[in-house]
């Protein structure tokens, strides 16, 4: 699903809200989670995942055109980690269950 799709869902869900006002919602929650994780935040969705940032330490790599080396700088990258109750969807989906299964 892309952004595009998603507003259309929301729309379409929620009748009594505006095209515009649901595109407005969405790019507001997504820029305050980039926002969150640029400043070294988590954020976390309960049930969905959490976002967090990790850093790679610099390393060296190599080109693969020329197999010269190349220093790679450190970096933070984004990561997501899914939430108990997604995680129990998709195998539920997977396996064609009607409910999730029960944890002992």
């Amino acid at each position: 699903m892309i952004r595009s799709e998603l507003i259309q869902r929301l729309t379409e869900e929620n009748p009594h809200l505006y095209h515009r006002d649901v595109e407005r919602i969405v790019a507001t929650v997504f820029e305050e989670i980039t926002r969150a994780l640029a400043d070294g935040d988590r954020v976390e969705l309960r049930g969905f995942g959490a976002f967090s940032v990790k850093t790679r330490e610099a390393r060296m790599g190599r080109n693969p055109r020329t197999g010269e080396s190349v220093a790679v700088p450190e970096k933070r990258v984004p990561f997501f980690r899914t939430g108990k109750e997604l995680r129990l969807r998709l195998n539920q989906a997977q396996t064609g269950q009607d409910r999730p299964a029960q944890e002992e």
